[in-house]
């Protein structure tokens, strides 16, 4: 089997992903990498041996020689190079959230499905192993029927990662409700077994907001993504804009009646998710969210709180970036590419994520005012649900 021919776009913050596609004689090889950063070019024959380099995507929608697309830009910039890819006959990638708006998402899945073309999106935790982990565990019976679930999500980086580049300006991401929580919230969704139906949030730029900022148009500091400040009122050098919101709280229900709840802070001092699932015979809960990590699960109450409990599952040693999803992803993806068929990722609960992510910020930004969120037009529901089969493709 000849190695699927894949063409990067964007090789910054998520360049582990393309290192992961890059697999010679064993199923994928990155061939090309469009960037505008010169530097970033000037890097690529060293990391990708033989892989040429552009300044501009479209040269490598044109090349007969790549045979998927990888889109690893910034989130705003999603739309376009997504629909430009599925245009071009290209079986394309697209890193999350699939767009920042819901707009852009179902642009996204509607010239997908005219064009024929496949479309794969990165929901990377759901190749994680606590992931998967609870969700055979839910599946298995152990807690009974999923009934809530609750997030907390501690983001120890969050003023290094989000506040000092465009992450920082809601015009490129909504919100970091939605962007930092796009995946959360994915998860939720396919722990439950349902898509947010109705939101209310709540949240402000508790921190970050007063703290010294670059000028526009200057780089980052050197060491940014090494050398940590702390305490989090010591950052320095943040993005000239800064106005999404450094902790947010946000209420669902689904369209199956599970009730769930996120919690997201930004200068927390360690870096950890956390999720219970209560059902109705039980409650599970991570320890940990990495390799090694492990999920427990009380189901014989009731009692007092039992540190020890009835049944531990220690979630699988993995390597490579993600806890080694970014690997199995980019395995799906391309054996997708290459073969279609199901997949652990979806187009529809990717947008479904987007649109309770928009929804939500909405709800923080207007007081908390709930909001219910806009369905998907069924004949969209309906291609993706049957594989994307060329045959279901509308003009």
């Amino acid at each position: 089997m000849e190695d699927l021919r894949l063409g990067v776009v964007g090789l910054g913050l998520r360049a582990a992903l393309a290192d992961a596609g890059h697999r010679p004689g064993k199923g994928s090889a990155v061939v090309a990498v469009a960037d505008t950063d010169p530097e970033v070019r000037a890097g690529v024959p060293e990391r990708f041996a033989g892989a040429r380099t552009v300044d501009d995507h479209r040269r490598l929608l044109e090349d007969d020689s790549v045979d998927a697309i990888v889109v690893a830009t910034p989130d705003d910039t999603h739309e376009a190079l997504a629909c430009e890819a599925l245009e071009a006959g290209k079986p394309v990638y697209v890193e999350k959230p699939l767009g920042i708006t819901v707009e852009q998402c179902d642009t996204i899945l509607r010239t997908a499905r005219r064009t024929g073309t496949r479309l794969y999106v990165g929901h990377n935790m759901r190749h994680m192993g606590v992931v998967r982990q609870m969700r055979d565990i839910i599946a298995r019976g152990y807690i009974g029927e999923p009934k809530t679930v609750w997030v907390r999500h501690f983001v120890a980086y969050g003023g290094d990662y989000y506040f000092k580049d465009w992450h920082a300006d809601r015009r490129r991401t909504t919100g970091l409700l939605l962007q930092k929580a796009a995946h959360d919230i994915d998860v939720v969704h396919w722990l439950a077994g349902g898509y947010t139906t109705r939101v209310n949030a709540l949240g402000d730029l508790m921190l970050y907001g007063d703290l010294p900022r670059r000028e526009p148009d200057t780089p980052r500091p050197d060491g940014w993504l090494k050398e940590f400040d702390w305490p989090p009122a010591s950052r320095r050098d943040l993005h000239h804009v800064v106005d999404v919101e450094d902790v947010s709280v946000m209420n669902m229900r689904l369209d199956n009646g599970v009730i769930a709840a996120y919690q997201q802070c930004h200068f927390s001092p360690d870096y950890y998710r956390n999720y219970t699932v209560i059902g109705t015979e039980g409650r599970l809960e991570n320890f940990g969210d990495g390799p090694g990590c492990e999920v427990r699960v009380w189901n014989t109450g009731p009692t007092d709180y039992r540190a020890d409990a009835d049944a531990v599952f220690r979630v699988p040693e993995s390597t490579g970036s993600h806890g080694g999803s970014d690997v199995r992803i980019m395995q799906e993806f391309c054996r997708f590419a290459r073969e279609g068929g199901a997949t652990d990722t979806s187009p529809v609960a990717a947008r479904m994520s987007v649109a309770a992510g928009v929804l939500a910020t909405r709800s923080l930004r207007e007081g908390g005012m709930p909001y219910d969120v806009p369905a998907l037009d069924p004949d969209l529901a309906a291609y993706f649900a049957a594989g994307q089969q060329r045959n279901h493709a509308r003009s």
